[in-house]
């Protein structure tokens, strides 16, 4: 995968020194242009550069998108996309967007939920990844090398290829891009037994702001140490990642059972909140909260859904829900046996017996609007408190909460052995979702607003001082930056990253001191007189 050599890194740092003299046009799109014509050596970069006078710039543009919420007239739209297929195209679009001036927004897979991969307010490029998915599955060493616009579907195909023991402990999204999932933590379903994908990770390749590829030993410990977890973005332009493979039993048993208030949902859902996180590392089990339609006419109810897996038979999964959890009533019939590479299929929510071929598809273009948040919660909520939840549920009727399970092996790793910090002391991590197809102004600030409504209604429920966030559940509620402002970006800076945001600080300001690669939420620098 290391295809960078001495020549081409000369010639890029040559490019990058000249003076701006050369460009015959005051715009900025010209300069930019004319510095990846000049960088082009090897590869040709020309057929990878595409601008608004182009007539597939749209098609570009919107090919991974998200989130309608950024695909409307009025988002800002960039002056330049490349779309990289070698290394050395993203090398010259870091060296050329810095030379000119020109802000830099990096998307893979394009699931960041606030657009923060390609939107911004000021004149940017994109970078787009997704054409760099190259994966090397290495069953004997147990590890495997992906580039970093490889999606999680691709690569746990490849993976079931090689084996049907091993897995990736990564997202259940079989489109999340691979460069951002990993770096922002990559919660997945086998998180319980192996942790977060970040933990994971044993090597990495990246363009760092000088346009050099570094890996492990040459970036060193500190910026590896911030790429798990810490928001990559905010150091560099991963290029891929090296990972160590985990074991899964040929059978695993997967369950998906509906449970409303009239069905004793409450009672269900409490005994879980006291309990999920003390089941064995094996079982995974989430729930999924939303208002649906009553029994009776306009009535309306919660229906919990808890979608499940444990890495282990069916017979075994029966015994140990009804004594674990015996409010909720599992049954022989609820369990489903599968292979690992099915279960991933299972999670993606597709008809049971679709072909795993399933997880190569990739979205072309953005489906829904969307709204979503995040919490982590550490002490159980009674009934009482569950009850006030459904109410205000209700009443909003649009927002849905899933309820992700904590414990087992995040409760034996360090807060500080990766920059991603959640771990100890969480029973769950709430994600707050909102979809809609309604356009306009009007109805984005409707559900918008019914969001942060029932997040602000869960304040006595979730931690506190700081009440912490996912990285990669963005949300730009929670606190924004301006040019790189360390006092701005420390209001959001511990809530994703806790005790670790200062030594984040102090590794962007070494590898990255002109602030270079920022978004709405990045790592600042530390002004000189705190360094």
């Amino acid at each position: 995968m290391k295809t960078s050599t001495v020549a081409l890194l000369l010639s890029l740092f040559s490019i990058f020194f000249l003076p701006v003299s050369w460009a015959t046009s005051n715009s900025v799109q010209d300069n930019f242009v004319k510095c990846l014509d000049k960088a082009s050596l090897s590869q040709p970069i020309s057929a990878e550069i595409y601008t608004p006078n182009n007539s597939s710039f749209g098609t570009v543009l919107q090919s991974y998108k998200r989130n309608r919420r950024f695909d409307t007239p009025t988002t800002p739209k960039p002056v330049v996309i490349v779309t990289a297929t070698h290394e050395s195209h993203v090398q010259a679009t870091v060296v050329c967007a810095k030379k000119v001036g020109i802000e830099l927004r990096i998307r893979s897979g394009g699931h960041d939920y606030e657009g923060v991969s390609y939107v911004s307010q000021v004149p940017f490029v994109i970078l787009e990844m997704s054409n760099l998915r190259s994966i090397e599955i290495d069953i004997k060493n147990e590890t495997a090398w992906f580039q970093a616009g490889a999606i999680l579907g691709e690569i746990y195909y490849e993976i079931a290829k090689k084996s049907k023991y091993h897995a990736f402990a990564a997202g259940v999204c079989p489109g999340l891009g691979a460069g951002g999932h990993i770096s922002g933590g990559g919660y997945g379903n086998l998180l319980r037994k192996y942790g977060v994908a970040t933990d994971h990770v044993v090597d990495a390749q990246i363009v760092d702001a000088k346009g050099r590829i570094l890996d492990r030993k040459s970036m060193g410990e500190d910026l590896f140490w911030a790429l798990r977890g810490g928001g990559a973005s905010s150091f560099g332009v991963i290029l891929s990642w090296k990972v160590k493979l985990v074991r899964v039993p040929a059978t695993v048993t997967v369950f998906k059972v509906n449970r409303t208030l009239e069905q004793g949902a409450t009672d269900i859902v409490a005994q879980w909140t006291q309990v999920v996180d003390k089941l064995p590392k094996e079982v995974f089990m989430r729930v999924w909260a939303k208002t649906v339609n009553g029994s009776h006419q306009g009535e309306k109810t919660i229906q919990a859904l808890f979608v499940g897996m444990f890495l282990g038979g069916a017979q075994e999964l029966v015994v140990l829900m009804n004594e674990r959890l015996p409010k909720f009533g599992f049954q022989q019939s609820d369990a489903i046996e599968m292979s690992w590479i099915e279960s991933v299929v299972f999670w993606a929510d597709k008809p049971l017996g679709t072909p795993i071929e399933v997880l190569l598809e990739r979205a072309t273009k953005p489906a829904i609007f969307l709204k979503r948040k995040s919490d982590y919660v550490k002490e159980p909520i009674s009934n009482a408190g569950l009850e006030a939840i459904w109410k205000t549920m209700i009443e909003l009727e649009d927002v849905a909460m899933l309820w992700n399970p904590y414990g087992g092996v995040m409760n034996e790793i360090s807060e500080t052995k990766t920059a991603f910090p959640h771990r100890a002391g969480n029973i769950f991590k709430i994600q707050y979702s909102t979809n809609w197809m309604v356009e306009g102004i009007e109805a984005t600030n409707l559900y918008l607003n019914k969001t942060r409504k029932l997040f602000e209604a869960m304040t006595p429920y979730v931690s506190k001082n700081p009440r912490e966030a996912f990285l990669n559940y963005r949300d730009l509620d929670i606190g924004t930056s301006s040019n790189g402002n360390y006092e701005e970006a420390k209001v959001y800076g511990i809530k994703y990253f806790k005790g670790n945001f200062d030594r984040l600080v102090r590794v962007k300001t070494n590898v990255d001191p002109d602030n270079f690669f920022r978004n709405e939420q990045s790592i600042p620098t530390l002004p000189s007189r705190k360094l």
